[in-house]
């Protein structure tokens, strides 16, 4: 009798996947600048460590929140006991005015239609619980988050289809790609509950069009479908052109309420505040039955009541979140900027972005092959011997070999610009050796010659025996 369950035996978590593994290598061997200066550097983990400095002044000028504190009476024991999982009023009330404002103030969310988890990872499994049946699938355009993989499918038993987006036209969505990705499903007999999206998307960093918007609207419009917005990184775009939420397409378009019933929005501060620890994310839907089902869900991974409330005093601070969301998005621009131009002179590319933590870098040319064999083996070269951890496309879904997304947020100027400096040296001394293997020396190659003349006459036009 198996004493487990198929669960916690089954191997379907996707820890396996590079993205994971490389992380895992990274652990063993971290780079520091004092006690470990030869470590792997951190380049998988798109963490925004840069406005932690705004964060803290703000915490030291209002030391009431942090130190659960209320016109100069403690509320300790308040936020201690027992908070129903419907949340802070005002912790919501300030979260709802903190998307607005990210989006330009260009659409309003009501806090009656939030659901609060813990965490965008809590956010999108519990609306997969909602919206899809074990067996039932949802279409993702690739590339896209490895975690996905786990978030969606472990406990959930969805099926993902991706949406092959290709470099042809810088990943974008295209119609016939949708209609592609649903007919794959149906052949597999798989029913298509929805389409997720990630706007800004991890791990291209760049933004939807509202041409794209509304091509994803029309398409869940015929196919009766839901759409999920996952929009965790809406707060970091640096560059035009302008984020678009779905919610502005919507609000602009002619749509019916029963396609503003299916599409859902994931949001979090562990991007555009810095703050993964924290635990904060939300789903906003206009179904009612989805609110009333997802706030019951929630119950499992909750915002605790004091992260709830210092936050709701952070976000109501709105002259701390006018200056925050414009010099955080002025430090992004500038660590990008640094990452592209440093990789620009060694040779290698990036797409074109405008938001997010990372780049997504063309290696094509750095291949052997044009295979994601070659994809891995490269990849393995960057973490063993160049000392970098970042994440291979195969593990993204790219259906095309040879790229990569590099993070740039989560450490030091200085540190970043070692591992520029790393890759640098790593593509130079390939070059080199490419050079040497095709343009072998005059000595080298009389010494070739020679051999060969003298394996010929030996042997006297006969085969050699196999070794």
């Amino acid at each position: 009798m198996k004493l487990l369950s198929r669960k916690a035996t089954c191997n379907s978590h996707g820890q396996d996947s590079s993205y994971f593994l490389g992380w895992q290598e990274y652990e063993k061997n971290p780079y520091d600048e004092v006690r470990n200066p030869t470590g792997i550097i951190q380049m998988g983990l798109a963490e925004n460590q840069l406005s932690f400095d705004l964060l803290e002044s703000w915490l030291a000028d209002n030391p009431e929140p942090a130190g659960f504190m209320r016109d100069g009476q403690s509320i300790f024991r308040e936020l201690a006991l027992f908070q129903d999982y419907h949340g802070l009023p005002a912790f919501k009330n300030a979260l709802v005015d903190f998307m607005s404002e990210i989006r330009g103030n260009r659409v309003s969310f009501d806090p009656k239609k939030l659901v609060l988890t813990a965490g965008a990872t809590s956010a999108n499994e519990t609306l997969m619980f909602c919206l899809a049946e074990p067996g039932e699938a949802f279409l993702l355009p690739t590339p896209y988050y490895p975690g996905f993989d786990r978030d969606l499918k472990w406990r959930t038993g969805v099926e993902i289809v991706p949406i092959h987006c290709t470099s042809a036209n810088s990943f974008q969505i295209t119609e016939s790609a949708l209609e592609e990705a649903y007919q794959t499903a149906q052949k597999r007999n798989l029913r298509v509950k929805g389409v997720l999206v990630t706007n800004p998307s991890n791990p291209l960093g760049t933004t939807l069009t509202r041409s794209e918007l509304n091509l994803l609207l029309t398409f869940i419009t015929s196919k009766n479908i839901h759409l999920i917005s996952d929009e965790i990184y809406s707060g970091t775009h640096f560059n035009s052109p302008d984020f678009i939420s779905v919610m502005e397409v919507l609000k602009d378009s002619a749509c019916s309420t029963e396609v503003w019933n299916r599409v859902h929005i994931v949001y979090s501060l562990s991007k555009d505040l810095g703050l993964p620890g924290f635990r904060v994310g939300a789903i906003y839907s206009n179904d009612e039955v989805v609110v009333a089902a997802a706030t019951k869900m929630s119950s499992f991974g909750l915002i605790s009541s004091q992260t709830q409330y210092l936050l709701a005093s952070m976000l109501s601070d709105k002259k701390f979140t006018k200056h925050y969301i414009s010099e955080n998005q002025k430090r992004l621009k500038k660590r990008q900027e640094m990452l592209i131009s440093g990789l620009l002179s060694a040779g290698i590319g990036c797409l074109k972005s405008n938001a997010g933590l990372f780049c997504w870098v063309d290696m094509r040319h750095l291949l052997s092959s044009k295979s994601f064999d070659s994809e891995m083996e490269l990849w393995k070269k960057i973490v063993y011997q160049v000392g970098l951890n970042i994440s291979p496309g195969l593990s993204c879904h790219c259906s095309e070999p040879g790229w990569f997304r590099v993070c740039f947020a989560n450490m030091t100027e200085e540190t970043l610009d070692l591992a520029i400096q790393r890759i640098k040296k790593f593509v130079q001394t390939t070059a080199d050796n490419d050079s040497q293997r095709s343009h072998p020396s005059v000595k080298n190659s009389r010494k070739k010659s020679l051999t060969k003349w003298v394996f010929r006459l030996s042997f006297d036009g006969r085969e050699p025996e196999e070794r």
